[in-house]
């Protein structure tokens, strides 16, 4: 499989947290999935931590060695994905959320999400 990893999803993974699903663990975990995770979620957790509205075990720097020693992928934003974003119809107002629903359907990805407004459009999510 080859899956997404919403921000939410990484931070508990990274933290042990038992808010993380079996299923999105196991996803996460095996080595036979290819897992990305977008830069725009790079940029929503540096934001938070700006703004206050975020903390980390680990600090923001070590994020980029941790998600190579978890063979992450980090997702660029192409183009493509940006026309895919002005496409999707407003079900989702969350902008980093949109974009990461446009990745996921120009890049034939699963999203690893708990959120189901994601369920609105037309990716596959894997939590449950």
């Amino acid at each position: 499989m080859r899956a997404l990893i919403d921000t939410h999803a990484l931070l508990w993974h990274i933290e042990g947290s038992l808010k993380l699903s079996a299923k999105a663990r196991e996803v996460i975990d095996s080595q036979a999935n290819s897992i990305f995770f977008s830069i725009a979620s790079i940029w929503e957790i540096a934001i938070k931590l700006g703004l206050g509205k975020l903390a980390l075990e680990n600090p923001f720097n070590e994020l980029e060695e941790l998600l190579t020693e978890l063979e992450i992928e980090i997702l660029q934003i192409s183009f493509k994905d940006a026309e895919q974003y002005l496409a999707l119809p407003l079900h989702h107002h969350h902008p980093f959320d949109r974009m990461l629903i446009a990745q996921a359907m120009t890049n034939s990805l699963a999203v690893v999400s708990a959120d189901p407004a994601f369920d609105a459009y037309e990716v596959r999510r894997v939590w449950a």
